[in-house]
């Protein structure tokens, strides 16, 4: 699996590779931002503003968004004259539906003769109108957010290969781009190592995984044993985390893919400036050693050896000298590599992992 899909630019949606949904779509893609109010709304934007740069041709915004990508501001029209080939759903809402107010802006985006993809779990052709529409106008609708078929349970059968799944104390605080960016930096290393992605947004960058929130409950470990197969004995899967053990709502994917993936390393994701979890302010977020304690005893059910091999801070609102004693301070107390995916150096991290 490569980071980013070099597959024709036509739009589908097929599991070709085993059990992973396989993604293919017309670029470069407008990215819907909506009402979008806090950048943890339009994470499948920012993420592929960030991953897939060359595939984004601009952002388009409806009135009371506060959110910018930082992208030139142009309507479906506008975009399709500047050679956009689809309009991308960039928002990721709690509970994954599609806003009425957003449906007039998809009969748009079909008007000036772009693909509409979405990630969220209402099907696009349950708009009413909307699959009409595109047929009329020779477009597509592609859905991200739908698993495979006839997946099957876990068996807790341990693999050939290595396994690290980033994992994090709430939900949206950066496991996917800890995920890539380990998965760069082994590869700049010389190891062999691919991304797995288990959201919309990762499936969108790398062109292939498996939507594990969407995925039937019994069956969700028994996607994470396929989302990464048996390899070969020196290469490295990195599984894209989603959710948490402590979000209240999230929980339970979580724990199925901790057990499906059965991690030889986990990464422990978190925002210091975090309080209490995301859009439940009567839980607390848990302290990194609660944390750690509580993933390592998860998967260690279906992998004794799981361990906890760093912590990937999100210190985007850290000064420099700020960001240097919470590592130091984090490291002397839990011994542990500490590093910013998208600002510091993972060689230590790294270096644990392949010892």
């Amino acid at each position: 699996m490569k980071l980013l899909s070099t597959q024709p630019q036509t739009a589908t949606v097929d599991h070709a590779e085993g059990f992973a949904t396989t993604v293919v779509i017309r670029k470069p893609y407008l990215l819907f931002l909506g009402e979008a109010t806090h950048f943890s709304q339009a994470k499948t934007a920012f993420g592929l503003r960030d991953w897939a740069p060359e595939s984004c041709v601009g952002q388009w915004s409806l009135p009371g968004c506060a959110v910018t990508l930082e992208l030139a501001e142009m309507n479906p029209a506008q975009a399709a004259a500047k050679g956009a080939g689809s309009l991308l759903i960039g928002i990721a809402p709690v509970g994954g539906r599609v806003s009425e107010s957003w449906i007039p802006s998809l009969f748009a985006g079909i008007e000036a003769g772009l693909d509409i993809v979405s990630g969220m779990h209402t099907s696009l052709a349950d708009i009413p109108g909307l699959a009409d529409a595109a047929k009329a106008r020779g477009v597509r609708l592609v859905d991200v957010r739908r698993p495979p078929e006839n997946l099957p349970t876990g068996t807790g059968r341990k693999r050939s290969g290595k396994r690290l799944l980033t994992v994090g104390t709430d939900c949206a605080l950066g496991k996917k781009y800890t995920a890539l960016a380990l998965t760069k930096a082994l590869r700049d290393r010389g190891v062999d190592a691919d991304f797995r992605a288990s959201g919309q947004t990762g499936i969108l960058i790398a062109g292939s995984g498996i939507p594990m929130d969407a995925v039937v409950a019994d069956f969700t470990a028994g996607a994470a044993e396929c989302l990464s197969p048996d390899a070969a004995p020196a290469h490295w899967d990195i599984v894209e985390g989603q959710g948490s053990l402590f979000h209240p709502a999230y929980a339970g994917v979580t724990l199925g893919l901790v057990h499906g993936s059965q991690p030889d390393a986990m990464v422990l994701c978190h925002d210091p400036y975090r309080t209490h979890i995301i859009a439940a302010p009567d839980f607390p977020t848990p302290s990194l050693k609660v944390a750690i304690k509580q993933y390592e005893e998860a998967a260690q059910l279906t992998n004794p050896d799981a361990r906890v091999v760093g912590i990937s801070f999100n210190t985007s609102a850290l000064s420099d000298a700020e960001r240097s004693k919470l590592f130091a301070d984090t490291e002397s107390e839990l011994g542990l590599p500490c590093f910013d995916p998208l600002k510091t150096s993972m060689t230590a991290v790294v270096d644990r992992m392949l010892a």
